[in-house]
Parts: structure tokens; C-alpha cells; sequence
């Protein structure tokens, strides 16, 4: 078994008509559902704004700009029963391709091939028993005016 370790995240926020697009996670150990916005791992030598857009080319196949950088949180968590600490970089940014906003969900592929559809979804759907993660995230957000 590998030794623990903080893992370090960038976040992506893309946002329209009072929708952010997010990826939903299902934990079997405590039957719940998670939504987390697009991203993924920051590389050795890599900067969080270069992790961004490299996770979106991967996982979407498309280009983004205009991103700039909401804040920084902690999570501490336990997902499928296993604990994980990251630092999370959570960026605001646009597709280059605007009509992705008219589209109701993304068809996307995980690091691993695993095939993923990520969904736009109102700030509402996001509750205690089905949360926008990772914790402190939806108030990030309220506070950089993103969401209501």
C-alpha cells in the first residue's frame, strides 16, 4: 500500500445562464452523490493554469481561455472509503468553441479511457446529500459572483 500523500488539483469553472458544468461521482460506501467541475492532477513542473488546460484538452478534446484563478481550498475527505488530503486550484474560464454552452452535457474521458458525461446544472441541484465538492467550493463560488 502506498504511503498517503496531499494531492495537488486545478478546478476548472465554466459557467452559463446560472449553470456550471460538473462531473457526478458516485461513493457506494456512503451512497452518495458528488459533483466536482472539470480538472484534474497538477504534474511535477507543472503550473495549476497549465494542468487546466491540459485536463480540458484531454478530457473534452477542447480549448479554453480566459482563465484566471477564483482561489485555493483544502479538502479533506474520505471517498469510497479511503481518506485523501489536496490542495485545490479552482479556475474561472471560457471555451474558445461557443457553442458548447448550447449543448446539455459533455462527453469526456478520464486519464484511465473510462468515458465520463459531464453536465451543466443549476447551483440548486447542489444539496447536503448530493454536494458540490470539494468542501468549500459552492462558497467560493458565491463569493466570486459565480453562482447564486
Amino acid at each position: 500500500m502506498s504511503e498517503p500523500r496531499i494531492r495537488p488539483l486545478a478546478l476548472c469553472i465554466f459557467h452559463h445562464h446560472g449553470k456550471i458544468l460538473v462531473n457526478s461521482f458516485y461513493d457506494a460506501v456512503k451512497e452518495q452523490t458528488l459533483y466536482r467541475p472539470i480538472g484534474g492532477g497538477i504534474e511535477f513542473g507543472e503550473r495549476g493554469i497549465e494542468a487546466i488546460v491540459r485536463e480540458v484538452q484531454e478530457e473534452l478534446a477542447l480549448s479554453i481561455s480566459d482563465v484566471r484563478l477564483i482561489g485555493t481550498l483544502e479538502s479533506i475527505f474520505t471517498y469510497a472509503g479511503k481518506p485523501g488530503h489536496e490542495i485545490v486550484q479552482v479556475y474561472d474560464a471560457r471555451f474558445d468553441d461557443e457553442s458548447v454552452y448550447e449543448r446539455p452535457w459533455l462527453d469526456g474521458h478520464e486519464s484511465n479511457g473510462a468515458p465520463f458525461r459531464a453536465e451543466w446544472c443549476l447551483a440548486s441541484s447542489f444539496t447536503a446529500t448530493s454536494p458540490l465538492v470539494p468542501e468549500g467550493l459552492f462558497e467560493l463560488l458565491k463569493q466570486a459572483s459565480l453562482v447564486d
